[in-house]
């Protein structure tokens, strides 16, 4: 079982800020939505773990998820 790294490891993550902007740039919100969804299954083919997939989605959850 392969596990999800947590601690920041993106080279040059202003560029990479700055060139996810630039992607999105005059597309419309559903264009915007679907460059997030086959840039996520690019990544996630990148990855490649299932089990690391499955803790990435976990996290991306909880993070987005109100707490009490």
């Amino acid at each position: 079982m392969g596990t999800l790294a947590i601690e920041p490891r993106i080279t040059r993550p202003d560029d990479f800020y700055e060139a996810l902007i630039k992607a999105h740039r005059g597309l419309s919100d559903e264009q915007s939505r679907q460059l997030n969804a086959r840039l996520i299954l690019v990544l996630a083919n990148q990855i490649g773990d299932f089990d690391v997939l499955e803790q990435a989605l976990d996290l991306a959850r909880e993070d987005g998820v109100a707490r009490d």
